[in-house]
């Protein structure tokens, strides 16, 4: 494999970019194959974690080597290789080397910026699939690219950091719980696609929450600051539509693919996760559209308050347009105007201006203008 732009990758800041935007042009005229990473920055050194079983028996390794993974491999059993870190551009060519694995598939591996998809190469199938987590902030969900390799029994996931949502998957094979353990490697990657599909749901309520809180606050006296929040969820959304509908897509040909790596058992398991793409599309979609709406909603609710502004101060304008031309009548500097030599003429003036204010603002409420 060709690793000299290894250098390059490694002089990407070290900060942390747009879900859409990591440097792809970098690898703008390289030959295809070319291992580059493409991704946040991390300096974590690379992970292996082992794991290998079948009916009877089952070993973790949580730091293993590649020379662990060759010795599983050679034993009748299924091998789960996980691979925490591919920026470690040196460790995914070694893994290729020893699974065989084609060139264009450890090219996609380190470029985390692949759009889901199922590639069939014969010795193996390739999947890419956007696993999505809630954060532990109010902001969106954190994105991060899994790449599963199956072979006849064994299975590589290729991860851009440590932690992920498969811990059930491997509380279920110590246990042995369900029936993971008595089926072979493509029951595995079925567990793992589908704990990242049902994932999905969860990050699905969170934003569901956000939005009734949204709502909450459009109903009454909206800020900027919930302007702000509606485009933010609006850009989350639009990148997990961009996650969703692939996977469904790469989940489907996953279903029709004539390899025989997989099972016709598993097929149908595979059917049941592409029911559950389904369901997320939908409920993205819907919450699309009410994220639309939001927007409406704080520009209808925006003009309502500035109109119910105006009409105030205009009313009051209007109250005050009779008295001041009584004032500019009696500010005129004429020397006969008896109202001026009356005892009781600056009280008789101020009661007018009060009657004429107060009957202006009767009629207003007559009106229900206030």
């Amino acid at each position: 494999m060709n690793t000299e732009w290894n250098a390059r990758s490694a002089r990407v800041p070290a900060h942390s970019p747009s879900p859409v935007m990591k440097r792809r042009s970098l690898k703008t005229g390289l030959p295809p194959g070319t291992l580059m990473h493409i991704g946040e920055f991390n300096q974590t050194p690379a992970r292996i974690t082992l794991i290998h079983y079948d009916t009877d028996r089952f070993t973790e390794l949580p730091d293993a080597s590649l020379a662990d993974c060759r010795a599983a491999m050679e034993e009748n059993a299924v091998v789960w290789i996980n691979i925490d870190g591919v920026h470690d551009i040196r460790l995914i060519e070694e893994m290729g080397e020893t699974m065989k694995l084609h060139p264009l598939v450890l090219e996609d591996v380190v470029n985390t910026d692949q759009r889901p998809k199922c590639e069939d190469y014969e010795s193996h199938v390739f999947v890419i699939a956007k696993m999505l987590r809630n954060s532990n902030d109010q902001a969106g969900p954190d994105v991060e690219q899994v790449s599963l390799v199956l072979t006849s029994k064994c299975v590589v996931s290729f991860q851009e950091k440590s932690g992920d949502v498969f811990d059930s998957v491997r509380d279920r094979l110590r246990h042995a719980r369900g029936r993971i353990r008595r089926l072979g490697a493509d029951y595995l990657v079925y567990a793992l696609l589908d704990s990242i599909v049902d994932n999905y749901f969860l990050v699905l309520e969170k934003e569901g929450d956000r939005i009734e809180k949204i709502e909450a606050q459009l109903t009454g006296y909206p800020a900027e600051s919930t302007l702000r929040e509606i485009h933010q969820i609006k850009r989350d959304f639009i990148f997990i539509r961009k996650s969703s509908w692939p996977l469904r897509e790469a989940i489907a040909a996953l279903e029709r693919s004539d390899s025989p790596l997989l099972k016709d058992t598993t097929r149908l398991y595979l059917r049941d996760v592409y029911d559950h793409c389904v369901q997320i599309i939908d409920i993205v979609e819907t919450y699309r559209d009410m994220i639309s709406g939001m927007l409406e909603m704080y520009m209808s609710s925006i003009g309502n308050r500035m109109n119910q502004i105006m009409k105030v101060l205009t009313l009051i304008s209007t109250i005050f347009i009779p008295l001041t031309f009584l004032v500019g009548i009696y500010g005129m500097n004429f020397k006969h105007m008896p109202e001026l030599e009356w005892k009781y003429g600056y009280l008789l003036a101020i009661l007018l201006m009060t009657a004429l204010a107060g009957g202006m603002i009767q009629f207003f409420r007559r009106r229900k203008w206030l």
